[in-house]
């Protein structure tokens, strides 16, 4: 243990004259403790006598310690310039030898890229020998010139010298090349002095170590979402199901003041690359809104402020002989822009399949006008199948979300058909359901301390009937149509009081029958329930004349036996124009 002590105290040139005095080979790459080791070793195996001229050997070293002191001093200067990568000389005896010397540190103080590229181009004339030759200047030259005769004389010295010229020289190379990047860096010297070689090398190098002016901060694809503001002023573009998530966008209040933009815009323009730290992505600049350039959305009327008017465009949704159930409402119950219609259905009557059915007459036939199915606490199996079934967006929360969940998707899709009617569109949302959306609420909003029969709270209804009552036709342009289902026979006097509650809100009412649906009598439309108000803005003269004979002829009949005749009559005719000529004919005679 003491002689690891001893050994321990002792610096690495110190070892490697030791190990070469004891005729160790190999050591020129192996550091402090590997030495120590392979020396001890050494001792363990050949005796207490070579350990006794191990120790012997330290002695001369100390003798040489006076006249090598230059020596010493130059080689603790060396370690503490390694982390700069110097390569100061180590040698001893000439004026002209301290000169360069002096000449290289005063290297090291120039800017980095100088001193790096005379290292480099040091480095590699070493390794090579001088084949570079052309590419170093003249005074790097005779610097290799004079180190050359220098180490012919450093050949004269005696052995001791010269071993400790070569402990020299190899701690040289060890220097040269830092202890973290190791081979790394030789093979990166190797690769920049062939850069030097084939010539201005500052004009290459300089390029690289200064950061590039400009940064790319745009990102290549336009950004866009439907926008939702927040109560403190900023806001995000929402992607999927207008819900937050992983890809929304960033939108400064300063932007949202400037192009008056709103809940519920649809915005598309230019993001920025997220910054490190940074979750989401930043909008630089819009290029459009609802389709439409951001000035004309500053300039746009508030819907709360837009007038509202009586349905008088009819959207007819007749696509074929087969379709029956559109036929017969196109005149049982016509649709018009800006209609508030109310599909009231027991359970297993076709309501989702009928809202189907209009979704695909509407996209067929008015491919403009903007369709949005809002399904609310409804099955995933129906999500799916709405989807595949219709081209218009589809927006849901099934029934396995929490409230919140229900009421925010519903608020969105409000607030983004109001900015496509201040944009002077038409747009049609079909809703299933408004009961289960009026649940929601109730299950959210404060107490109020009031209830209803059912356990329903009067402050439910106010968000729902906000959202009902947001249907209308503009004057001069642009209509919200909101058809949504209303849930009866349940069992549940909950769905009763709300539909009681929302029953005189609609100016369309159309009524499906279970005992129809048993019967399997399809479409199960209650013909005598069902009707529009001011529906002679809606229908021709003649076609009014129709209708209201046969309400009349069939006023006395069953509700089946109506339903049931008028199917037949349809199905025997292959357009409403043609059926009604065949009911004008027969009470003309």
């Amino acid at each position: 243990m003491d002689r690891d002590i001893d050994l321990k105290k002792k610096t690495l040139e110190d070892l490697r004259y030791i190990a070469k005095m004891l005729g160790i080979k190999g050591i020129s790459r192996a550091r402090k403790n590997e030495l120590i080791q392979i020396i001890l070793e050494y001792t363990k195996q050949n005796g207490t006598s070579d350990e006794k001229n191990a120790q012997d050997m330290s002695l001369p070293e100390s003798s040489m310690q006076k006249s090598e002191a230059e020596e010493d001093m130059k080689q603790n200067n060396e370690k503490k310039t390694t982390d700069n990568n110097a390569k100061d000389d180590n040698e001893k005896h000439a004026e002209k030898v301290e000169e360069e010397e002096q000449q290289q540190h005063n290297l090291q103080y120039v800017p980095k890229d100088a001193a790096s590229e005379d290292e480099e181009v040091e480095a590699s004339s070493e390794k090579k020998d001088g084949g570079d030759g052309d590419v170093l200047d003249l005074p790097l030259q005779q610097r290799e010139a004079e180190k050359g005769t220098e180490q012919t004389k450093d050949s004269e010295m005696d052995s001791a010298d010269k071993d400790n010229k070569e402990t020299v020289e190899e701690k040289k190379e060890e220097k040269a090349l830092p202890e973290e990047e190791g081979s790394k860096l030789d093979v990166k010297e190797d690769e920049e002095s062939q850069e030097k070689a084939g010539g201005n090398q500052k004009e290459y190098k300089r390029p690289n170590n200064y950061p590039p002016a400009f940064e790319k901060i745009e990102s290549d694809d336009p950004v866009g979402g439907v926008l939702e503001v927040l109560p403190d002023g900023y806001g995000f573009l929402r992607s999927d199901n207008y819900l937050s998530g992983t890809k929304d966008i960033y939108v400064s209040p300063s932007q949202i003041r400037r192009f008056n933009l709103k809940t519920g815009d649809m915005i598309i323009g230019k993001g920025r690359i997220p910054k490190e730290g940074e979750k989401f992505q930043a909008l630089l600049y819009v290029q459009s809104v609802n389709g439409e350039s951001p000035e004309v959305a500053a300039k746009r009327v508030p819907f709360e402020n837009l007038t509202p008017i009586y349905p008088n465009e009819r959207i007819t949704l007749e696509v074929g002989p087969r379709e029956l159930a559109m036929r017969l409402i196109d005149f049982i119950a016509p649709i018009g822009k800006g209609q508030r219609g109310m599909i009231v259905a027991p359970p297993k009557a076709g309501k989702t399949v009928l809202l189907k059915k209009i979704a695909n007459s509407i996209s067929i036939n008015y491919p403009d006008i903007e369709l949005i199915v809002l399904l609310i606490d409804e099955r995933p199996e129906e999500v799916t199948d709405m989807q595949r079934s219709i081209k218009g967006e589809v927006v849901y929360s099934t029934f396995d979300e929490v409230p919140e969940h229900h009421i925010k998707v519903a608020e969105m899709v409000l607030e983004r058909a109001q900015r496509l009617v201040e944009h002077k569109k038409d747009v049609v949302i079909l809703l299933d359901s408004i009961t289960r959306l009026a649940r929601a609420y109730n299950l959210t909003i404060p107490p109020t301390g009031r209830t209803l029969s059912g356990g329903l709270d009067p402050g439910a209804l106010h968000k729902p009937k906000r959202f009902f009552g947001a249907a209308r036709n503009i004057e001069n342009g642009g209509s919200l149509t909101i058809l949504a289902t209303a849930l009866i026979e349940t069992g549940s006097r909950m769905d009763d009081v709300i539909f009681e509650e929302f029953k005189g809100t609609g100016n369309m009412e159309l009524h499906l029958d279970r005992r129809l649906s048993e019967k399997r009598i399809f479409p199960a439309i209650d013909i005598n329930k069902s009707g529009t108000r001011k529906e002679e803005l809606l229908l021709s003269q003649k076609e009014l004349e129709t209708v209201w004979a046969i309400r009349k002829a069939m006023s006395n009949q069953g509700t089946a036996e109506v339903t049931e005749t008028l199917i037949n009559r349809l199905m025997a005719t292959k357009s409403n124009e043609e059926f009604f000529n065949n009911i004008m004919n027969a009470f003309d005679r």
